[in-house]
């Protein structure tokens, strides 16, 4: 059994080691990607100010970097920068319309700017190209941002909206900010 489990190490770190290598040395890279994955780690960490620095550097040396465009996007919605947002938003998608990441960035954009009609339409259009999306995001990404419990998805937020849109307009809950930060835009 010693010997199964040092091989097995000894294997593992090979292979990681040379994964390694072949990923920061010999893999090919596109215009942008450099600046573009520092934005991600940016996003991620909160900085966003500088995060949106960088994305703005991935499209200024490559401006059809379609993923950077994504982040720009994602970015400008952390800051509050809701036009701004929807704009490139708005141009990512027309890139790529048949990505539902974007709809569904766009439909919780929608929802925190007040446009509940515009929004449900984006998450259910975000659903139908990819069912995947209803589950939220996996467990190993939620521990990674310790969140101990399954934040609601979107899915379960466009079902809410339908059910207070159908209410009387006094009697709607549209927003409960504890549960409305919970909600995390979809990485591309």
């Amino acid at each position: 059994m010693y010997r199964f489990l040092k091989w097995t190490a000894i294997t593992l770190t090979i292979a990681w080691v040379g994964w390694t290598i072949y990923d920061s040395m010999i893999s090919p890279r596109n215009p942008g990607d450099l600046p573009y994955l520092d934005a991600n780690t940016l996003f991620e960490d909160g900085e966003y100010e500088r995060a949106l620095a960088k994305y703005d550097e991935a499209l200024a040396i490559d401006g059809n970097h379609l993923h950077a465009l994504r982040g720009r996007a994602r970015t400008l919605m952390q800051l509050e920068r809701f036009d701004e947002s929807l704009a490139v938003f708005d141009a990512a998608i027309a890139r790529q319309p048949d990505f539902g990441a974007s709809y569904a960035n766009r439909g919780i954009l929608r929802d925190r700017m007040g446009h509940y009609e515009k929004a449900i339409a984006d998450y259910e259009q975000a659903l139908a190209l990819d069912p995947e999306l209803a589950e939220g995001p996996h467990w190993l990404t939620r521990f990674l941002r310790k969140q101990a419990q399954k934040p609601p998805g979107i899915a379960e937020r466009a079902a809410y909206l339908r059910s207070e849109l159908a209410k009387p307009e006094k009697e709607r809950l549209l927003r409960v900010p504890e549960l409305d930060d919970e909600q995390r835009s979809y990485k591309q």
